[in-house]
């Protein structure tokens, strides 16, 4: 009876002596995970605000305690892994300093560091009219719309002149003005364009600046769809022919006139209803 009673009570001692020991295991758990969590560890953020293109430098960074587990991913930890890299995205003051943001290394700075492989950039001259009235800047994308002629004797017929599509969907990566002197020798400020296309649009872009005018169309940032837009010839705006000669409208001549009013349909003849009665007989008309 007795050895009974002390295989329970240690069944018993067992079963509790488990429980506990797994409590204490996942309390331990729970505490050691808490106190990575908030964990504070040194990263590299921005002392100032940095603009596309800058080469980081010791002056425009810091570093900051934070925790742990609200770091994203590419952060920093050390300026000495940053300094000399270029910037591809403008950060604020305060702003973490992500891998994401910044050049690869020994990419340099400015503006070839923006330009990913494969890709060009390449500058185009435009006016406030062209580049949409200062709407144009850095990271907006647009389209490249060329008028011009594809025949060169648009000006003896003016029914040629054309407006095409040549480029759809090209970001702009730099937007400025540089000194240029015009015809007379005097310095003017020029804005320019640069866009980041490919070696194929890259060719596509030179020549319709060479061959015609070109206009720059501010597309909505989420609207990446491609789509096959018409020619449009000068003929279309003025319902001209495509020769560029006004529809003939034919009139009606004189002669003609007069033959349409010799040639008009006479009156109808009359019903005529005839009665006999008898030996007598009646014709009447309506």
């Amino acid at each position: 009876m007795n050895r009974n009673r002390f295989l329970i009570i240690g069944l018993v001692a067992l079963v509790l002596a488990g429980t506990v020991s797994f409590l204490i295991y996942r309390f331990m758990q729970v505490t050691l995970a808490n106190s990575n969590s908030n964990r504070m560890v040194t990263v590299v953020a921005a002392a100032e605000n940095i603009s596309l293109g800058a080469q980081l430098e010791e002056k425009n960074l810091r570093l900051v305690k934070m925790p742990a587990a609200t770091l994203p991913p590419g952060t920093f930890h050390s300026t000495s892994e940053v300094v000399g890299r270029g910037v591809i995205i403008p950060m604020t003051q305060s702003e973490l300093v992500l891998a994401s943001k910044l050049a690869p290394e020994n990419a340099g700075a400015g503006l070839p560091s923006l330009i990913p492989a494969g890709m060009r950039a390449v500058s185009v001259k435009v006016n406030d009219v062209i580049s949409v009235a200062g709407f144009v800047t850095p990271g907006t994308r647009v389209d490249v719309v060329l008028t011009g002629s594809p025949e060169r004797d648009a000006l003896q017929d003016p029914g040629k002149i054309t407006t095409t599509t040549v480029l759809e969907n090209v970001q702009v990566l730099a937007a400025g003005q540089k000194l240029q002197k015009n015809d007379q020798g005097e310095p003017q400020q020029v804005t320019v364009i640069t866009l980041l296309v490919n070696p194929n649009d890259a060719q596509k872009l030179v020549l319709a600046a060479q061959e015609g005018k070109i206009q720059l169309a501010l597309r909505n940032p989420v609207d990446t769809d491609q789509e096959k837009i018409p020619i449009l010839k000068n003929a279309t705006l003025y319902r001209l022919q495509p020769g560029g000669a006004e529809p003939v409208i034919a009139k009606a001549s004189h002669k003609d006139t007069h033959l349409a009013k010799a040639v008009a349909p006479s009156t109808p003849p009359p019903y005529i209803v005839e009665m006999i009665r008898g030996e007598k007989r009646d014709v009447s008309k309506f």
